[in-house]
């Protein structure tokens, strides 16, 4: 599959692995847009949020979980977002759902 996601799980890109379990696999980011900038990508390929049925019900929860744990590994006790981006104008780059879990600084808002 040509899928960048897909190849770092499978081990054909080298990543940072940060945590993995039997749905999903975390690894920083490698353009990161704050001190601590870990992806939370699930093993089973969906394109993205607008792709997913309610059979990913637990499998998005599942993400939001793990990005919570790895919050609380990494010390993040001043707090910390989870996005996920959705199709071209919602920032998306690559079409594979992922959460991105960024911390480690004051995170202003609006973010863009």
């Amino acid at each position: 599959m040509s899928c960048l996601f897909c190849q770092i799980i499978d081990g054909s890109i080298p990543s940072k692995p940060i945590y993995q379990d039997d749905e999903c696999y975390a690894f920083a980011d490698i353009n990161p847009q704050a001190p601590v900038h870990i992806l939370i990508v699930p093993r089973k390929h969906v394109a993205s949020i607008a792709h997913a049925g309610k059979e990913h019900n637990s499998l998005v929860g599942h993400l939001h979980w793990v990005a919570a744990e790895i919050a609380r590994s990494k010390g993040l006790v001043e707090g910390y977002r989870t996005v996920i981006n959705t199709g071209e104008h919602g920032g998306q780059t690559v079409e594979h759902i992922h959460v991105h879990l960024l911390g480690g600084r004051h995170l202003a808002w609006p973010p863009g």
